[in-house]
């Protein structure tokens, strides 16, 4: 994973180069191509995650299921497929594109700053998570309250507030409407 490049965008979301994620992210890091992905399971929950304690930027804090950065030339729906399973041991059986254009910066307590075009999608998952230590240290089935509850805590990723806010205007999960895939960002393809 040390050599994980992301992919770098103009202010249109089209892609304009490549560099490498570990080495990008710091107090100036340029706007770049993400993912959110929400997993939700036969009975209506989510899976929240705690980010690793030693990852790199915004260690330990709660969140979405799972987020990325879609490789050079990787699709959206691969890249959540490739990171959903690396991160947690689980296999999703639909996908479906909720906030296609969702963008956000974020400074963490470090100075370490977030800048992504990250497109949010809802996807369908079954069984128990296996982390990746490295990737996440906690994952917890909630129910769409507590999932709203969290929201207020302090220990919520500023990207998990943003999402939120657009999230709890649509209702439920399972009420969610599927976005168009023309209101990706040019850089990626569903």
């Amino acid at each position: 994973m040390d050599d994980e490049r992301i992919v770098l965008l103009d202010a249109d979301g089209h892609a304009i180069g490549t560099a490498p994620k570990a080495s990008s992210h710091h107090g100036a890091t340029p706007l770049h191509l993400a993912f959110s992905c929400y997993l939700t399971d036969p009975a209506g929950r989510i899976l929240i995650t705690q980010r690793a304690h030693g990852k790199r930027t915004f260690p330990s804090v709660w969140t979405n299921s799972c987020c990325g950065h879609p490789a050079p030339g990787e699709g959206l729906r691969d890249a959540v497929r490739r990171r959903v399973r690396l991160e947690l041991g689980l296999e999703i059986e639909s996908m479906t594109l909720i906030l296609p254009e969702f963008r956000y910066r974020a400074t963490a307590a470090d100075g370490v700053v977030e800048h992504e075009s990250c497109p949010v999608v809802r996807a369908l998952a079954t069984g128990d998570p296996r982390l990746h230590p490295d990737e996440t240290a906690a994952a917890d089935w909630r129910d769409w309250e507590s999932c709203v509850a969290l929201v207020d805590d302090p220990s919520a990723s500023p990207w998990y507030r943003e999402q939120m806010a657009q999230l709890i205007t649509l209702g439920k999960p399972a009420d969610w409407p599927a976005a168009p895939t023309s209101l990706l960002p040019p850089a990626i393809a569903w």
